[in-house]
């Protein structure tokens, strides 16, 4: 069968997704919205060959034989059951950014894997076949998204282009991710403020099985209609400081019910306290940044493009910032040419 590769980018969620209805289906305890981030992104290779005995995965350069290895084969098992197909894959998964730091690495690998084995496995469901209607290309990229979610939760978000909206539906069938605004409808950028390039020490997966844990997580979950209202028309009306306001309100209540899990989550450096602050001084200084945290240390600070070089400038002097990564408004998941592959090299 013939290899298929697809790239797909992280994305930065503006309203959180923390905790699962169903941990098998992930199924978010409520919904979220979230950016493309362009520029940062995550290729992946997928051949299926009846050769193979085993699934072999490749990420980044290196064999993976443990954890990785196991979550990509049972994310392949559903792939192979929606194909009804019986044979193992070659899987080449590469980012250009780093993984397990709090850039949402899972989410483009899940999302480009879904798209690249769906297409190696025969699917039908690509999001970006220019022959279909447009009732067609909605139909599919919500099949996709449906499937991206299965290997990681935020995925789903990936597949969409531009600023998307995760609706938490019911069951399996009605939580999937759409797009709410294109990449051009509003020239935001993410500049990322890299305190460490680490792997953190609890993986998100692991993290949202604690989030019940926490006495804030319900209530958290109960207000979330109202930010989402609040974030979705601040998009859509390009209001930065409602945007602001709303992003770090539900940021910040994300990581309290972290830190006060059973064990509790401690993601934060000192560092990523002294970028809080400097935001908000900045802020209430005229500057057009906010910030949002994922599940990591690195903060990323939303500001408007016409102030993503002096936000840049502000968050390179601050003690302990490593580097400034800047990405702007990504498109969808999409298939790529790949010529310098032959069949019969991956």
């Amino acid at each position: 069968m013939l290899p298929f590769t697809a790239l797909a980018h992280p994305n930065i969620a503006f309203i959180k997704y923390w905790g699962n209805r169903n941990e098998i289906l992930r199924l978010p305890a409520n919904g979220s919205i979230s950016m493309n981030l362009d520029g940062l992104d995550t290729r992946t290779t997928v051949q299926f060959d009846n050769s193979l005995a085993a699934d072999v995965v490749r990420i980044n350069g290196k064999f993976s034989n443990g954890g990785e290895q196991v979550r990509v084969s049972k994310f392949l098992d559903q792939v192979r059951i929606l194909a009804n197909l019986r044979l193992f894959a070659h899987v080449e998964s590469e980012n250009n950014f780093p993984s397990g730091a709090g850039i949402a690495s899972s989410a483009s690998a899940f999302a480009a894997l879904a798209l690249a084995a769906s297409r190696a496995a025969g699917l039908e469901i690509s999001p970006d076949r220019e022959e279909t209607s447009n009732l067609d290309k909605d139909f599919d990229q919500m099949a996709l998204s449906r499937l991206a979610r299965r290997g990681s939760g935020s995925a789903c978000r990936s597949i969409p282009g531009g600023y998307v909206e995760w609706l938490a539906g019911t069951s399996d069938m009605d939580s999937y991710a759409i797009s709410i605004a294109p990449p051009g409808h509003w020239d935001l950028v993410d500049c990322i403020a890299m305190v460490s390039t680490g792997q953190k020490n609890t993986g998100s997966s692991e993290g949202h099985a604690l989030a019940g844990t926490s006495l804030l997580q319900a209530s958290r979950v109960e207000d979330a209609p109202r930010r989402l209202e609040i974030c979705r028309r601040a998009i859509l009306e390009r209001d930065f400081t409602n945007l602001a306001e709303i992003i770090e309100e539900d940021s910040n209540l994300m990581h309290a019910v972290m830190m006060s899990s059973h064990p509790p989550l401690f993601y934060w450096l000192p560092a990523t306290m002294a970028v809080i602050l400097a935001v908000r001084e900045a802020r209430s200084q005229g500057l057009q940044a906010c910030y949002t945290i994922d599940a990591g240390p690195n903060v990323h600070v939303i500001c408007t493009a016409a102030v993503a070089d002096e936000t840049s400038r502000m968050l390179t002097g601050i003690p302990g910032v490593r580097e400034i990564r800047t990405a702007r408004v990504g498109g969808p998941a999409r298939l790529v040419q790949n010529p310098s592959t032959r069949q019969d090299e991956i």
